[in-house]
């Protein structure tokens, strides 16, 4: 995995986990507590589909589809990490009666 690669993960990570905090008003962080989950998801959606050898970038190269499976990994890591860490907010904000 390049540099490049993984600066494409990272910022569509961002913007996933951005996109999913505006699609699920309520595991919502707020526009930077979305973006920084948003990169961490993205790193590491990137990263798990590299070593499954689904995400581009493996050779270096940086063609159209290694390009799509950055964005596609990052996005979608960056979007479910949001909903887990939102969930968990939100459980842990719950107070019992």
């Amino acid at each position: 995995m390049d540099v490049t690669s993984l600066l494409v993960q990272l910022v569509s990570g961002a913007v996933g986990g951005n996109v999913a905090g505006a699609a699920m008003k309520k595991l919502s962080l707020g526009t930077v507590g979305n973006s920084i989950v948003g990169i961490l998801g993205g790193g590491l959606g990137g990263q798990i589909l590299g070593m499954l050898g689904v995400g581009g970038g493996g050779d270096g190269a940086m063609d159209a589809g290694s390009i799509l499976s950055s964005v596609a990994g990052g996005g979608v890591g960056g979007a479910v990490l949001l909903a887990i860490v939102g969930a968990i907010k939100g459980a842990m904000a719950k107070k019992p009666a």
